[in-house]
């Protein structure tokens, strides 16, 4: 096995390393979330006290893309993805105090650290593709990002299964023992093995080139947040919260119903290519088309679930997974146009202020889910996601229509 890997092209051995990263922290990243927000709730806390404790997660991860694309373009891809490796197993060592010690304040400053943890690894990883697929292959550089974007969501789905299983089995430090063990190892490994100077800019970016002065970048950027903010504003604490508590399901039901949907998201974003793209690489025009499907998808939800014409549990399982189809789809697009998008030397500026984008909009979605569903319900929460994907439907209508 490792004579056949030695055997490899330079650019893929770098793209595995890149993309076993990438699963390892994401793999740790899902399983930390769903026990957060499990034994968060298990303690007594509201729904909304919930979310806060993602608040900084999440504003962090709004400034560490827009800050880490300029450190990506100075120092190299190679090391903000190791720093973000370094990190996370940090942000586990916090939460490894007795429950007695886990104020507040202080899961929030782990969250904040686990926040730029994963935006450093998840940028660091979908910048360097650009750099390691040859110029003007958009077929197979939209089919490498969605085959990494893809396997990480499904390896996310795992990690909110393997949350909710090590919680029930190892209690809640026990879990986040053994992942930041595990972290460790990847860590060290990466420093070995990932190539130094990976998609450093060949000149030193100032300071101010943080915002993109690209049109496109910047539609495809507003497209992006209320994208991720009509899925977070029902998806992170509502859906979980109305499960355990509506529903009756216990932890490990809550965590493998989750983790079954994010593994078939994910699935069906490694297969995006093979839907949208059968003979050409993707346009504005096609990521225009899947927005407005995404939202008849949940303008249908949304009546179901506010009119009870039919019953609650099967139109939230059967809609969330249909959504979560078509809502890979929508994700994948994106994920392939930004790179494409982005401009080839320093190539992490345009990404990292487009997943800044992203990351602001899981912070909106994020609070959101919190207080509107405490205060209205799910309904509520499912109006204002169907709202936010209107406005991304009407925003992708101004990207360039044409590859």
């Amino acid at each position: 096995m490792l004579a056949k890997y030695r055997a490899l092209p330079e650019s893929i051995r770098q793209y595995l390393l890149v993309t076993a990263n990438y699963w390892a922290f994401t793999l740790t990243d899902g399983a930390l979330r769903m026990l957060v927000v499990l034994h968060f709730y298990d303690l007594g806390y509201s729904p909304l006290a919930i979310a806060m404790l993602f608040l900084f997660y999440e504003v962090f991860g709004v400034v560490t893309n827009l800050v880490g694309g300029w450190l990506g373009a100075r120092l190299g891809l190679n090391r903000t993805m190791n720093i973000g490796l370094a990190l996370q197993i940090v942000a586990l060592a916090m939460l490894l105090l007795p429950t007695a010690m886990l104020t507040v304040p202080w899961v929030m400053a782990a969250q904040a650290l686990s926040g730029i943890a994963k935006d450093l690894n998840k940028m660091s990883a979908k910048s360097a593709i650009k750099t390691l697929v040859p110029k003007n292959a958009e077929d197979k550089l939209y089919r490498w990002v969605a085959l990494l974007t893809g396997s990480k969501n499904a390896l996310k789905g795992a990690g909110f299964f393997l949350g909710g299983v090590l919680l029930s089995v190892a209690g809640f430090s026990g879990a986040v023992a053994i992942m930041a063990a595990c972290l460790l190892l990847v860590w060290l490994g990466s420093l070995v093995n990932l190539k130094a100077e990976l998609g450093k800019a060949k000149f030193k970016p100032k300071f101010s080139q943080l915002f993109s002065k690209s049109d496109k970048v910047n539609i495809l950027s507003a497209a992006r947040l209320c994208l991720f903010a009509a899925r977070d504003v029902w998806f992170v604490i509502a859906v979980p919260v109305y499960l355990t508590s509506q529903l009756q399901w216990d932890h490990s039901q809550v965590g493998m119903f989750l983790a079954l949907w994010v593994i078939a998201y994910g699935g069906v974003q490694s297969i995006a290519p093979s839907i949208t793209a059968k003979t050409s690489a993707p346009a504005g025009k096609v990521a225009t088309t899947w927005a407005g499907i995404l939202l008849c998808v949940t303008g249908l939800l949304t009546l179901a679930i506010c009119t009870a014409w039919v019953s609650p549990q099967w139109a939230l399982i059967v809609g969330l997974m249909i959504f979560g189809g078509v809502f890979a789809i929508n994700s994948s697009l994106h994920s392939y146009l930004i790179v494409s998008y982005a401009g080839d030397d320093g190539v992490s500026l345009d990404i990292g202020f487009y997943y800044m984008a992203n990351a602001m909009g899981r912070l909106i979605g994020t609070v959101l889910s919190g207080w509107v569903y405490q205060v209205a319900g799910l309904g509520a929460c499912l109006v204002i996601s169907t709202f936010l994907l209107l406005l991304t439907w009407l925003l992708s209508f101004k990207l360039p229509r044409n590859s």
